[in-house]
């Protein structure tokens, strides 16, 4: 799963910006499909972050109608069937002003209604996720009518429990203590490694080989089993994405 971020070669300054950025990513995954014989999905969508530089520039309020246009123009991609999530949507990681925090949960809603008229996933980008961020997250899936199964929360510690996660799929960071712990809650969850491709970081935030390593290394000490990982790594993203993978 490719997922959209800012880039430096198109500062998103307004609306208009987000196709070219969109674009950046939907080559990527068009090289490496052409270039390797590994299967791509694409997530787009405006990036939390962008909000704070477009405020600046704009102001709050034709800030977030910026970032709504940059949703619906990442649906317009799904439908196309360019991609298929809307993502990385959601909120800076980091403590921002209060009225920004509003203004991303506005923004964040509103990619989930989009998600939910077309029928899709969102990825999710936010502060780290807790039981109880897990059910704000949930609750606001049900006020914009998305199946709460379809909301995937990137970057996640091992929430695979019900009470933990509210109904939203966890993507865990593929360290072998996350993953470890789990594997002794259940199946229901996919592996991510948030790898970023930074020049400037080599590896960052893990290497993109980690999860097909971790993998092979848990089945070999019997952490996993066959179907356990068909499980992870097909059946879940399929339920989740509506993809097949192969």
């Amino acid at each position: 799963m490719l997922s959209q971020l800012p880039y430096h070669e198109v500062q998103v300054k307004d609306e208009k910006d987000f196709r070219a950025s969109y674009q950046i990513t939907l080559d990527i995954a068009d090289r490496a499909r052409k270039e390797t014989d590994v299967g791509v999905f694409v997530s787009v969508g405006p990036y939390p972050v962008l909000l704070i530089d477009l405020a600046k520039k704009h102001g709050l309020s034709k800030a977030t109608e910026i970032m709504k246009a940059g949703m619906d123009m990442a649906g317009e991609l799904v439908k196309d069937g360019a991609a298929v999530a809307i993502g990385e949507i959601g909120r800076p990681h980091f403590p921002v002003p209060s009225e920004v925090l509003q203004a991303s949960n506005e923004i964040m809603l509103y990619g989930m209604e989009v998600a939910s008229d077309i029928g899709c996933a969102v990825v999710l980008h936010a502060e780290r996720a807790t039981p109880e961020s897990m059910m704000e997250l949930a609750r606001m899936a049900d006020a914009a009518g998305l199946d709460r199964g379809r909301v995937v929360k990137h970057y996640c510690p091992p929430l695979v429990l019900e009470e933990e996660n509210h109904g939203l799929f966890p993507s865990v960071l593929a360290s072998r203590t996350s993953i470890e712990e789990a594997l002794h809650k259940g199946t229901r969850f996919m592996m991510e490694t948030d790898y970023l491709d930074d020049l400037s970081r080599p590896g960052a935030v893990m290497s993109i080989t980690t999860v097909p390593k971790r993998t092979k290394a848990l089945l070999a000490s019997g952490s996993m089993n066959e179907e356990t990982i068909w499980k992870i790594h097909k059946g879940n993203p399929e339920k989740v994405y509506g993809i097949e993978v192969r």
